[in-house]
């Protein structure tokens, strides 16, 4: 299948902005030949937003949804988009994936919270594996901070996550995560994964690019630069059933050695 990683911070605080950005994206992607799309953390709002983040946020179900599904079936693929999601009175920093006929596949909500701006606005979920069936690959879904847990990761691996989708908000001077962690954590956990960055200075951030998607041997097949960019990689199902085949990691765990002792 082939991915699309749209490294974009899009236009902060505007909704309608970005749900044209993403249009306008969605169709270059799929005349690439795209089958999916993923986002920027928190693409829809923007990140660095204040408080406007919870003014912004929509339910699953939004009107923000709604568009997003139509733009899916428009152009005939799959789009997994971040979101402050509004729900039981709270907001979560969430990931959406919608499929390229607009129905909506999966939800998950972060689980692990970076910083005291995530901190002071966002309620962090508590379900630490989230997945869908697309177009023959069990996806996975993350958000950024969470995928430098090694047992997010590790989890996801366990439940039989194919390509594992990670919007980020990676700023500077953490870009060694996607320079080094991520490919690590696709080969450790045979695996390929999707980490789509913000770019450029917004507030008193500034995101560092070098969205990626790595594969199993923990090769990027693409790897975008510090500015603006659609990047495309293809997910290889034979590709990953070899590699696995040949990696031993996950058959010669021992679990019974890791867990804590007396």
């Amino acid at each position: 299948m082939r991915t699309a990683l749209l490294q974009s911070s899009g236009r902060p605080g505007s909704v309608a902005g970005n749900l044209k950005v993403l249009d306008e994206a969605a169709g270059r992607a799929a005349a690439a030949g795209a089958g999916l799309l993923v986002t920027s953390e928190l693409f829809l709002t923007g990140y660095a937003i204040g408080d406007d983040i919870t003014a912004l946020a929509e339910p699953a179900d939004g009107d923000a949804a709604d568009a997003i599904a139509r733009t899916a079936t428009r152009h005939g693929l799959a789009i997994a988009y971040s979101y402050p999601e509004r729900a039981d009175g709270t907001v979560h920093n969430s990931l959406q994936l919608v499929s390229a006929d607009g129905v909506r596949l999966a939800n998950y909500r972060k689980t692990h919270l970076f910083g005291s701006f995530e901190h002071e606005h966002f309620t962090p979920g508590d379900q630490p594996v989230v997945q869908a069936e697309l177009n023959g690959l069990t996806v996975g879904l993350l958000i950024c901070y969470d995928v430098e847990f090694p047992e997010n990761a590790r989890a996801h691996a366990l439940a039989g996550t194919d390509l594992l989708l990670v919007p980020t908000a990676l700023m500077h001077p953490f870009q060694f995560v996607a320079e080094s962690v991520v490919p690590v954590r696709a080969f450790e956990n045979q695996m390929y994964i999707a980490y789509v960055n913000r770019v450029g200075q917004e507030g008193e951030l500034e995101f560092a690019g070098l969205s990626t998607l790595a594969g199993p041997d923990g090769v990027a097949r693409t790897r975008a630069g510090r500015g603006e960019e659609l990047v495309l990689a293809d997910v290889d199902p034979v590709l990953l059933a070899a590699s696995r085949e040949n990696n031993p990691y996950l058959r010669d765990r021992r679990p019974g050695l890791y867990g804590p002792r007396g």
